[in-house]
């Protein structure tokens, strides 16, 4: 760690570890449930963070039921199926293509916000890119919360999306296992690009 950098921000070293350093996705879980109270406090947290115009298109379907799982199983890829079965929960994070319908009438630099999502191809990419950031802020939330998650690519999405949504407007953008990570819960850190490599100045 680069205690220069470290010292640099506000949040405490600890904190850093917690949502950074330290936390790794998770494969396996404990049987200790994730309980309703933790994923609203989750999502309460994580609302405030920015998107563009303040729009919020994630929807999040939390999978409990042996019914829902029946249901959710069968669109994973086969390399997902086993850990997704026996998370304690497991979320779908989608886009909702009609979100510029909760935007506010009145916008403090904007006079019509909606007027921006008229055209539905824009809107969808917009619905999409907007709900991604959400997505990755969900994911520190649950770190924040001190559980571990597992985020997942492999699956049907078309299939996930019809079986539940149902009504085209909504995409699925990532499957999310979510616990107490377990016994060799996670692969050993990858390595990460140093800053000289990702950042230039002109």
């Amino acid at each position: 760690m680069n205690s220069a950098a470290s010292d640099a921000l506000v949040l405490d070293t600890a904190a850093q570890d917690l949502l950074f350093r330290e936390a790794h996705t998770a494969h396996a879980f404990t049987d200790e449930p994730v309980s309703d109270e933790q994923v609203q406090a989750i999502y309460d947290l994580v609302k405030y963070a920015p998107t563009g115009l303040n729009a919020q298109p994630l929807r999040i379907v939390l999978v409990r039921s042996p019914e829902g799982r029946e249901r959710l199983l069968p669109h994973m890829n086969d390399g997902n199926r086993a850990k997704t079965a026996a998370a304690p929960l497991v979320a779908i994070l989608a886009a909702d293509h009609e979100f510029h319908e909760h935007l506010p009438t009145q916008f403090p630099v904007v006079p019509n916000a909606k007027d921006f999502f008229t055209e539905r191809p824009g809107r969808e990419a917009a619905a999409r890119f907007q709900a991604s950031l959400q997505a990755a802020y969900f994911l520190l939330g649950i770190r924040a919360a001190g559980l571990a998650a597992g985020p997942m690519g492999g699956y049907n999405g078309a299939a996930i999306d019809k079986e539940f949504f149902g009504d085209g407007e909504h995409s699925v953008l990532m499957v999310v296992n979510i616990g107490k990570p377990g016994e060799n819960a996670s692969y050993p850190r990858g390595p990460r690009l140093s800053y000289d490599e990702v950042v230039t100045t002109v």
